[in-house]
């Protein structure tokens, strides 16, 4: 939504802003969002200030900047009155970077939360907005804080469901990378200061506090003591007020709504031992823990703060594909002259130049140069891709050695890297079993804790009054929900940001635990097994018209099919196709139209067969014989017209992939439209001893639900084509080509966008190293949980003991799952 008319003289003016116009947040290095207001271009943080601040100018509400005497706390606050009257966060154009219909009337909305701490923030706001009218669906993951919201806008609007959010207390924004990121930097600003005043009022406490321990009896009057007992208080009120507020402002919501969370037992503990140390310290009681309260908090929000580092990075490489596209691109006009214009004015058919060095800014095809590009961020591939006049260019990658022009073929969100981004964020939103049920055992657990903690104190006050409070506050704070709710999204983060580094691209949630415990994997033959790149091999014609006019009209008929053996028949001609019509595709059988009157069929023998009435030729056999796929010509009126045969050939590191399956005494199969004798053919070259030809979409499927009904089967299948997309809807886990049909990449949980079967095998390996984390995450909560709550209990762990071991386990689990980030050493 940038100004249509911005000069880049403007622009460059602009940047001396340093805080968005907007919000006043302060604006990323490498943030270029403008706004035309009061004639000047005033520079906004991100994509929504941009569009907020330009539906205020649209709608003649300037003056809102002129007569504001303070910036905005929060987002929906930087709006006029008349605009928010207006409904803008409902507005279609607002909508159009973060909301997409999913059905005549649902949409889908992305968006980012502030404010979650633990599972239970979690589990609260998926349950309020969920009990919405009109929503649908609600998931929200803990460790990038990403919601993903579906809802019926004939019942709700997208304002009711965000005022839904805010009535909870939290805050939701429409997500882009940049308003993350800035998220993510208030966020550690803030925690820093509230660790850095907890941390200098422990130190000062302790200056008063070790005095008091060391002196023997009688060596320190009470007036000293009452004395250092007070300024104690002044030293730790700061600390609880200000570094634990946090803590008690999330507690007493929770009780207010009658939800649990884990600051629930952090407030009571605080509180508890913080307001018993205020009434001895007025009252002249025996015992003061102001030196246990400021370790308390200080040691917790000191591990909550390196948790916090850890996590943010850990999500950090997911984000980055939100952010991997320049601002502006340099477009040439017919003269050759050049501009550079901001990357959102791009349109289809604009000539683009990318000098060495720079990110390419859509989806393209070179007209002019030769170079190579890096598109390691898209598919893993660390190699240049040599690309010359012809080759297809990918938004996102990097232009490395000479200068490229370019001709624009898809921009905005109908680019490659748009696709693949949509593809990670449905996988990051969509919250796994196991990862549900880490959420249900954490809410439990909290109730648990205390109750445990109640009963604990009330069995001190009659064993030892005096330790009473201090074991109960141990108990409350030794506990760790949170290690329990991070253990499990924290390593499935990590796993799927490290997977897509290879190639791998994640697009589902439950599809790296299906994946580490797949024992049974199924796949198509053309372009999986082998390249797909079917090239004609020879042309039998067996009527009355000559070979190459038979060819003709097969590439006629072939011209709107993505199968590869189409892409084969036409490459084979290279005059003017005439004009088929009516055609219509029988998914892995053929198609059939209508070209100079006639009606014709091309496929599968025996399907043209059927449809022209026609028994088979007698030279099918001797055809096939001859190796490859073998695809017929039909006329319903004149009969069988010609036999064309393909071949194709297997990928180089397929045989690998299948060797290290096999050495795994994992079982393989391969299931293919082709006729029989060359499927068995590649499947036996290859070293798979299960091969079935000649299967219809209806077949595969069929195979896979018997496979299914073994209980301890689960299946994986990899397929690229429209007939695959059935029988990959059908398994537990679908694996799709990246070069395959836009229909399978939809329907598959995982798609190899590196095109590599060996980058499959890396991510098989990868997937049971996240699993093998997680259980390691699992085990380690139940264990330090279950020693530690009962040596609490009994007396052996003090207050700030007790704060070192939370905010230890948190921490622990957030680490162990970054290991996923290195790739092992080869043996």
């Amino acid at each position: 939504m940038n100004s249509p008319d911005l000069p880049a003289v403007d622009a460059a003016a602009a940047d001396s802003d340093q805080d968005c116009y907007h919000c006043g947040l302060p604006i990323p290095a490498e943030t270029r969002h403008y706004v035309r207001i009061d004639g000047a271009n005033r520079r906004m943080c991100c994509v929504g200030c941009e569009a907020v601040a330009q539906s205020i100018v649209d709608n003649g509400l300037e003056d809102y900047y002129r007569h504001r005497d303070a910036m905005p706390e929060q987002r929906r606050e930087a709006l006029p009155p008349e605009l928010q009257e207006l409904g803008l966060f409902d507005h279609p154009d607002f909508q159009k970077s973060f909301v997409r219909p999913v059905g005549e009337h649902e949409r889908e909305a992305s968006l980012i939360l502030e404010g979650i701490t633990c599972a239970a923030c979690v589990w609260l706001n998926e349950q309020h907005v969920g009990r919405q009218p009109g929503v649908s669906a609600v998931e929200i993951n803990y460790a990038t804080r990403r919601a993903r919201v579906r809802w019926d806008e004939r019942r709700i609007k997208l304002s009711d469901i965000l005022g839904a959010i805010a009535a909870i207390g939290y805050r939701a924004y429409p997500y882009d990378a940049e308003r993350s990121e800035q998220i993510a930097h208030r966020e550690r600003r803030s925690m820093l200061w509230r660790v850095f005043v907890a941390g200098f009022g422990m130190m000062q406490v302790m200056m008063y506090a070790v005095p008091v321990y060391l002196a023997g009896e009688g060596e320190m009057t009470a007036d000293i003591e009452a004395l250092m007992r007070w300024a104690s208080l002044l030293l730790t009120l700061p600390v609880v007020l200000y570094s634990a507020a946090p803590f008690f402002r999330r507690a007493l919501r929770d009780v207010r709504l009658r939800r649990l969370g884990m600051d629930v037992p952090v407030a009571i503990g605080v509180g508890s031992a913080f307001a018993a140390s205020v009434w001895a310290t007025v009252t002249g009681g025996p015992e003061v823990y102001y030196d246990s309260v400021t370790m308390f908090v200080f040691f917790l929000l000191g591990g909550r703060y390196l948790e916090m580092l850890a996590r943010q990075k850990a999500v950090r490489g997911v984000e980055e594909l939100g952010k991997v596209l320049p601002a502006f691109a340099e477009r040439l006009d017919a003269e050759r002259g050049h501009e550079r214009i901001p990357v959102a004015q791009l349109t289809p058919g604009d000539l683009v130049r990318v000098r060495p060095g720079e990110v390419i800014p859509a989806d393209g095809v070179v007209v002019e140069g030769r170079s190579d590009a890096n598109e390691a961020l898209l598919t893993g591939e660390s190699r240049p891709v040599p690309k010359a006049t012809g080759a297809t260019l990918t938004g996102g990658s990097i232009n490395i050695s000479s200068p490229l022009v370019f001709r624009v073929e898809q921009v905005g969100d109908a680019t490659r890297l748009a696709a693949i981004r949509r593809l990670m964020e449905r996988a990051a939103e969509e919250k796994p079993r196991i990862a549900a049920q880490s959420d249900r055992v954490a809410v439990v657990f909290i109730v648990t804790l205390l109750v445990l903690a109640a009963l604990t104190g009330v069995v001190w006050y009659f064993v030892d009054p005096q330790r009473a409070l201090w074991v109960f506050v141990s108990v409350l704070v030794v506990a760790c929900p949170c290690a329990l709710s991070l253990a499990t999204p924290t390593a499935l983060t990590v796993g799927t940001d490290a997977l897509a580094r290879m190639g791998v691209l994640v697009t589902r949630g439950h599809a790296i635990e299906t994946l580490a415990n797949a024992n049974h994997f199924v796949f198509d033959k053309t372009g999986t097994l082998t390249y797909g790149r079917m090239a004609l091999q020879e042309t039998l014609p067996l009527g009355e018209i000559p070979a190459a006019d038979a060819l003709v009209l097969a590439a006629a008929l072939e011209q709107g099919s993505e199968h590869p053996i189409a892409a084969g028949v036409r490459d084979a001609v290279d005059r003017v196709l005439p004009v088929a019509t009516d055609v219509r595709a029988e998914t892995g059988q053929g198609l059939g139209g209508r070209v100079d009157g006639e009606q014709l069929w091309i496929g599968r023998p025996d399907h043209v067969a059927m449809r022209i009435a026609r028994p088979l030729p007698e030279t099918l056999h001797a055809v096939e014989l001859r190796g490859g796929t073998v695809v017929a010509l039909g006329c319903v009126r004149r009969g069988w017209l010609a036999l064309f045969r393909l071949a194709d050939t297997p990928r180089a590191e397929a045989a690998g992939l299948i060797a290290k399956l096999s050495g795994e005494l994992l079982r393989t199969t391969v299931l293919s439209g082709d006729a029989p004798t060359v499927v068995t053919a590649v499947a036996t070259g290859l070293g798979i001893a299960d091969a079935h030809g000649a299967m219809s979409p209806q077949d595969k499927q069929a195979y896979l639900v018997r496979l299914q009904q073994t209980p301890s089967a689960v299946v994986a299948m990899i397929g690229d084509g429209v007939n695959d997309a059935p029988v990959l809807a059908q398994a537990h886990v679908s694996i799709a080509m990246g070069g395959g049909t836009d229909l399978a990449r939809n329907q598959a949980d995982i798609v190899l966008l590196s095109e590599n079967l060996a980058s499959l095998g890396q991510g098989m390996d990868l997937a049971r190293r996240t699993l093998r984390i997680i259980r390691q995450n699992l085990w380690w909560s139940f264990i330090y949980n279950f020693t530690s709550v009962p040596l609490a209990m009994a007396g052996l762990v003090t207050p700030w003991m007790a704060g070192i071991g939370m905010a230890g386990s948190s921490l622990l689990v957030v680490l162990n799952a970054l290991r996923l980030q290195y790739r092992p050493r080869k043996a």
